[in-house]
């Protein structure tokens, strides 16, 4: 193994906890979106910047370039003693629409953090992490109703949370026969959420109380994957990939706490008070999850691929569970997540050299997400365009990836807020060959 493998993993690992130090900071959150205060979050959409910028597709991907850990069959796929490290980043920009009201916020995250290796001939595995969840707003809103105003004076609400969940994967494929993988992955689903509301009384002579809930969760998964490639001509081949992953049970523990501060009419704070309950199992799930995929690949220089994925809320509890469910005035109910996705991506000449940007590798996609949960009845959908391209750096298959999603969730029919977004991705591709002894002239 050469030594600038180290000094690219030196330089991520750099990056990386520049940009964990910049989550960490005050009023900084990994996500932001009203919608994100329900349940546990926004679901992330799990995959590479390679991914993303091909509207998220990967379930029938096979490409010995790049990592994809949307199939864990798909690891088998590569070049033999080949090692892969890929690291993604994603800044987002929002903007909210509500009646006449409007508003904007701007985010930065981890992506994911993977790497992969071959074990023993057909068999290669692959681990890493990557946010399963996340969870930030801030709303602020004075009372409006008159009769309240008349009795405790102005009163102001402030419903705010951050957090998330995190997945930490390893996997692996086997090569069954030509054309044939299949693979596993477990998952250790693991985080913090904490959700506030508080109500601020203008007038002293009343209490002002702060509520909600700390939570310390934690779960167990299981995904599996298979391909099959069947050539259809000498250039083009099809590719068939389906996954699933199994439900499992959230357990943990919920903090329910209550706080009032001092008012003056009584110099004596009441001491705050706090409510435990650890969350058992069977209380709250996390979906199974069934996917399928469809893949034509031109040779080495194109690839076109459709991906359907489905995943069935209703029986997670969510809705009913102290701390997941409702949260302010609208109604939250679990639901079924459907997704579905498409992408493209061509290489003009990966060997040209005399032009660059026949190297390059252009992608684009387009997907349409309906999210776990309803909101006071209505489905929350979401729809958009990726763009992006690998850069080629350096030999063997080393590659930057750049790519934008742009779209829009939610409506504002029926009170409802609608978020469009910008969001861009920018990914790391290391690609090395181990254990190749030197030779010299």
């Amino acid at each position: 193994m050469r030594k600038g493998i180290f000094e690219k993993i030196l330089l991520i690992a750099a990056l990386s906890f520049c940009s964990l130090f910049a989550g960490a900071q005050n009023e900084a959150y990994n996500a932001y979106s009203p919608y994100s205060m329900y349940g546990i979050g926004d679901i992330s959409r799990f995959g590479s910047a390679y991914n993303r910028s091909m509207g998220g597709v990967g379930i029938a991907t096979r490409d010995k370039r790049y990592m994809n850990v949307l199939n864990p069959a798909a690891v088998t796929e590569r070049e033999k003693q080949s090692f892969m490290m890929d690291f993604s980043i994603v800044q987002g920009n929002r903007y909210y629409a509500q009646r006449d009201m409007h508003s904007s916020n701007n985010i930065f995250n981890i992506n994911n953090i993977a790497l992969s290796f071959p074990v023993w001939k057909s068999f290669a595995m692959y681990g890493g992490f990557a946010p399963y969840s996340d969870l930030g707003y801030k709303v602020i809103s004075w009372e409006t109703d008159q009769s309240v105003i008349a009795q405790t004076g102005s009163l102001l609400n402030t419903i705010q949370g951050s957090g998330g969940l995190t997945n930490l994967f390893l996997g692996g494929g086997f090569t069954v026969f030509k054309g044939f993988s299949v693979g596993g992955e477990i998952q250790h689903i693991f985080g913090n959420i904490s959700k506030d509301n508080d109500f601020t009384m203008v007038n002293t002579s009343f209490r002002s109380i702060s509520s909600g809930y700390d939570m310390l969760l934690h779960a167990n998964n299981v995904k599996l994957g298979v391909q099959y490639e069947v050539p259809l001509s000498d250039k083009v081949s099809a590719v068939v990939g389906a996954t699933y992953k199994l439900k499992s049970n959230l357990t943990g523990k919920v903090d329910r706490f209550e706080i009032q501060t001092i008012s003056s009419i009584n110099d004596s704070t009441p001491a705050p008070r706090t409510y435990t309950d650890m969350l058992g199992r069977g209380r709250v799930k996390l979906a199974s999850e069934a996917g399928i995929g469809i893949a034509l690949k031109g040779s080495d220089k194109w690839t076109a691929e459709i991906n359907y994925i489905r995943s069935d809320w209703t029986s997670s509890g969510m809705d009913k569970e102290l701390g997941f469910a409702n949260v302010g005035n609208a109604v939250f109910s679990a639901s079924t997540s459907q997704s579905l996705r498409a992408g493209f991506s061509i290489v003009p000449n990966r060997n040209d050299i005399r032009y660059y940007l026949k190297r390059l590798t252009y992608r684009a996609g387009v997907y349409w997400d309906q999210a776990y949960c309803k909101i006071n009845g209505m489905d929350l959908n979401a729809f958009g365009l990726t763009f992006g391209a690998t850069i080629p750096v350096s030999r063997w298959s080393n590659g930057v990836t750049v790519g934008v999603d742009i779209g829009q969730r939610g409506t504002k029919t029926g009170d409802l807020i609608r978020e469009r977004y910008v969001n861009f991705n920018i990914g790391i591709n290391i690609f090395d060959i181990w254990f190749i002894k030197t030779r010299y002239e």
